[in-house]
């Protein structure tokens, strides 16, 4: 029997990123037929569940039911950069080094995330990533005799960082209100962090992290709107990264120079977005995103003379335009591929993201 009130109903989402995706509500009352919110009762039968994107979202699975999410994620990233370093005598005429960069980052990410419905209102999630990533670096220095240039290739790949989620739905949606879901993660730090890499003698990383090295927290809301056929969504969120001493020495040639406390900046989050449905099995979404990244400060100690310094990193914003489709194999499987594109000069060029929730009921 349905309970009284209002709840959201499961269905595997178009999942393009983290974890859970926005779907249709379903609003009962006594005297009413289950009808999902978006559409009215001549058209339940034609009108799947719209699905919207996966990043920041809150699915609702139901009470008593899990679903298995494989996934598999690849994301690249290239850098050119041309820079001058000396003096400028006239305005055709400059004395000092250029320097070109050809950065190519490529990342692959298989990963499985569970999810259960604990109560009507209450899903927990827990995520495993595996990570494999590559990178090619070629710097170029002209204009000094000769000209030379320098290219360094590293890879690395191993556990990511786990990841605990829930979510809650905080109101019913009654009277056209817009629901509200409350979402707090945590990640882990079981991937390989910048302080766990191989380095040389100089400082210099052999290989590339698989984690970001520091605990943090997310706790955001997400809002839905139902508006037949489509559902329109938003998210804000903040990312608490906890701070760390890592007491770690910098190179093996200097013993008094070492790295103490790191402050990994702060996260501002925000999303928002459309999902709308084509037809009974297939939706499309179209939303974006953006993540304003704090600085990171790092204190480097000098154990000879007890002097410390502080050392800032430049802030950060990621945003990128999101896109994705999603269809029904049947009642318990679906398929999504979600895209990104990246829109600022920090964010990644691509990331295509492919998935495929699968639904069982287990109590």
């Amino acid at each position: 029997m349905t309970p009284r009130g209002t709840k959201l109903l499961y269905t595997a989402g178009l999942a393009s990123f983290i974890s859970c995706t926005p779907v249709l509500a379903q609003q009962t009352t006594e005297d009413s037929q289950v009808q999902p919110v978006g559409r009215g009762p001549d058209q339940q039968e034609t009108q799947p569940d719209v699905q919207a994107m996966a990043e920041y979202g809150g699915v609702l699975t139901p009470k008593g039911r899990l679903v298995l999410e494989p996934e598999f994620q690849y994301s690249h990233e290239s850098i050119n950069r041309t820079t001058f370093e000396g003096i400028e005598v006239l305005s055709t005429l400059l004395i000092g080094v250029f320097t070109a960069q050809d950065v190519d980052r490529d990342s692959y990410t298989a990963s499985l995330t569970g999810r259960l419905g604990f109560t009507d209102r209450l899903e927990l999630e827990m995520k495993v990533p595996y990570v494999y990533r590559d990178e090619s670096n070629r710097v170029t220095v002209s204009e000094v005799n000769p000209d030379f240039t320098l290219n360094r290739e590293l890879s690395n790949n191993a556990l990511g960082d786990i990841e605990f989620a829930a979510h809650y739905q905080l109101n019913r949606g009654l009277n056209g209100m817009p629901y509200f879901i409350g979402n707090l993660r945590y990640k882990s730090t079981t991937g390989e962090g910048p302080f766990d890499i191989r380095r040389n003698s100089a400082g210099t990383p052999l290989e590339l992290t698989t984690g970001t090295g520091f605990h943090s927290f997310e706790p955001s809301l997400t809002m839905l709107v139902p508006s037949a056929p489509a559902v329109y969504f938003a998210n804000l969120g903040y990312v608490f990264n906890l701070e760390d001493d890592v007491n770690q020495q910098v190179t093996q040639d200097d013993d008094d120079l070492i790295i103490g406390e790191v402050d990994p900046g702060d996260t501002i989050r925000l999303s928002f977005g459309m999902a709308y449905s084509i037809n009974p099995k297939t939706s499309f979404t179209l939303g974006y995103k953006n993540d304003f990244i704090g600085e990171t400060t790092t204190k480097f100690v000098n154990n000879s003379t007890g002097n410390t310094v502080k050392v800032s990193s430049n802030t950060l914003n990621v945003g990128s335009l999101l896109l994705g489709w999603s269809y029904q194999l049947n009642p318990d499987v679906s398929l999504n591929l979600g895209l990104e594109l990246g829109i600022t000069d920090d964010a990644p060029d691509t990331t295509l993201t492919l998935r495929m929730p699968i639904g069982m009921g287990i109590f």
